[in-house]
Order: structure tokens, then sequence, then C-alpha cells
């Protein structure tokens, strides 16, 4: 789409209403984002497409449910232990009297989406306390306009297919609706994200040299080369493979535009094609990519060619935002290697 260009932040923030933060645990190598709707509700949907997610309130947001708007978003490493993040986000809305109200009291609307790290070598002996409750708090504290890549929140210890994984994020302005729309993901896929030679599938999508403004790969589109070795006896494993069952990518996609539960839940559905422009195998049973959808209604009503918009750009955002994840991922010790690490020498000289 011609006219399209980044926010002023090329981040989830350039959606008015919206605030992220990040905490980690250094030790656990895992963290907590969290996405914060700061004075506002949003309209919100989710779509879940991969074989193993792990959720909170995702039903909640499904059609004809009574939920109407969420508080806030929680993306978190940890796999189940990781939704206690949640809990403490929804404590400290409902101690500033945020959320649905009931007459009595507030309920704060918190879904959150978990991602799988439990085995990339932190310290997750953890006991009866797991630093999740405690780094959701951080996390809702540090929400700011700015916030972290790479290494960072729910991607601190992530890996994406052979690299380090991590949090990433894009935004474009329409300027056909007026629109602003944007993605934030925790990539921990099992899918590759590069092809063999280290550029992004996502290249086509790029704005603006965000992640190396290297091109399209000139190698063959075989879909072999990104498929990539499963970790374990009798798969193939070896030094540098993917582990099976320890995956996923989590995402939230948003606008500014004015719209209804409907219309949001197909915003979501489309920007799913995102995850299949950067993530090569994706949605697989190893993975529980989950995209939410928000609509903080602070922009411009749209009609239904409007929303089609809205969404096609949502779906280049993630895809950008993947890449950009990845690209600014450092490896933690003992992990995998982050992209500089095997290709920027060589890629980034030539480009």
């Amino acid at each position: 789409m011609s006219g399209i260009r980044p926010g002023p932040r090329n981040s989830l923030t350039d959606v008015g209403g919206l605030l992220v933060g990040n905490a980690e645990d250094k030790a656990a190598l895992s963290g907590t984002t969290v996405v914060l709707c700061d004075g506002i509700r949003a309209v919100a949907a989710a779509d879940v497409r991969g074989g193993g997610p792990g959720t909170r309130e995702t039903d909640a947001l499904a059609p004809a449910r009574l939920v109407d708007g969420v508080d806030a978003l929680v993306l978190s490493g940890g796999s189940a232990y990781g939704l206690d993040a949640a809990g403490s986000v929804a404590a400290w809305l409902g101690a500033r009297r945020r959320g649905f109200d009931t007459g009595d009291t507030h309920v704060p609307i918190v879904p959150a989406a978990i991602l799988y790290d439990l085995a990339n070598g932190g310290d997750k002996n953890w006991g009866e306390e797991p630093p999740y409750r405690a780094l959701g708090r951080a996390a809702v504290e540090a929400a700011s306009a700015d916030f972290a890549l790479g290494r960072a929140g729910a991607g601190y210890g992530a890996r994406a297919g052979s690299l380090a994984g991590g949090l990433g994020t894009a935004s474009a302005v329409d300027p056909t609706t007026g629109a602003t729309v944007a993605a934030l993901a925790a990539v921990n896929c099992f899918g590759e994200v590069v092809f063999p030679d280290g550029r992004f599938f996502a290249a086509p999508f790029e704005q603006q040299d965000e992640f190396g403004g290297l091109g399209a790969s000139g190698g063959p589109a075989d879909p072999e080369p990104a498929f990539p070795k499963l970790a374990g006896k009798g798969r193939g494993g070896g030094r540098g493979a993917a582990p099976a069952h320890q995956n996923t990518t989590i995402a939230v996609v948003a606008t500014d535009a004015i719209l209804g539960h409907t219309n949001v839940q197909r915003m979501t559905v489309m920007a799913q094609a995102g995850l299949g422009r950067a993530v090569r195998p994706v949605y697989t049973p190893f993975d529980g990519d989950t995209v939410f959808g928000l609509a903080t209604g602070t922009g411009p009503a749209v009609d239904l060619i409007g929303l089609a918009r809205i969404g096609a750009i949502a779906a280049d955002c993630l895809a950008r935002a993947v890449a950009r994840g990845v690209y600014r991922a450092a490896a933690h010790p003992g992990g995998a290697p982050g992209w500089r690490d095997r290709f920027g020498p060589n890629l980034m000289a030539g480009s």
C-alpha cells in the first residue's frame, strides 16, 4: 500500500491510549511484558492458531460475550507459571479502581498469553514462589511510551528457530483512513524467521531499514532449508537444533480506529497472516501462537473498506515486529546465537 509510513516511535505505543512495560528475572532468563490501556478500556479480541496455547480470559473475548473491553494485556515467559503475572496486574489495576464496574467493586479484565522458555538454561528452581507475580507488577509499574526491544520483557529468554528470539514492535500510519496501526510480538517460534543466508522472510515489508535494510534473499524458495532440525533423540537433533514442544509466538495488534468487537476480531484474524509472512513453518503442533487485537477508539471512524485496510496493515506490522524482535535480540549465555552473532558481520558489511 503506497504512502504507508511508520509512526513516530515505530512502536505499539504510537496507538493512542497504549503504554508498554517490561520486567525480567535475569537469573531465571525469563520476563513479562504488559500492554496497559492508559485511561481507557480498549475493545479487544483474540485469535489462537497454534497447537499448544497457554492463555487466560481469551474465552471472555469471544463474540457475543459480556466483556466489551480490557484494561491490560499480559505477554509472559514461564509457560503456565507465567499466567500468574496477569493476576498481579489485575490486582494493581483493581487497587486503582480500574476495570469492569460491578457496582460494588471493579474487576479488571487482563487477558494473557504465555510462551515456553523453561528449558533455556536459566534458574527455574523457584519452589512455591515463581517470579511472575512480581514480574507482572514490575512491568505494569514500568509501563511507558518507550520500552526496550530484543532481549526484553516476554522475549528475554526466547528462541526463534535456531536464533535467539526477542521482543519486537512496529507501527504504520494509513494515509487513506488516518488510522494508526501497530504490532508487538514476543518471538519464541519453532520455525525459522530467516533464509539460510540470514535475510528475513519479512524483508518485503520492511520500513526504513528497521531490521538492517538487507533486502530479500536471492536464495531458492525451497521450504526445506527453513525447516529447523528437531532436538532430541531420533529427531535429527544436534548442536543448534530447535527444541520441540518449547515454543510459541505471542503478539498484540492494535489500532486507534473506532471499531466494534466484531470488527476488532476481523482485524485480529487478518493480522495473523503476518506470522505466516515472517515465520516458517508457523502454527505448528509445538507452538501456541496467539494474537490479541485492540482498538482504542482514540482515532478515526472507518467503514468496512477501511477495516480491510487496517487488517492488511496490521498483518504487515506483525511481520515487521517479528523480524525486529529477532534482529535486536542478543544471545544469552549458553543459548542460541543472536542474529548479529551469526549473520551480522557479513550481511551488514555488504548492505
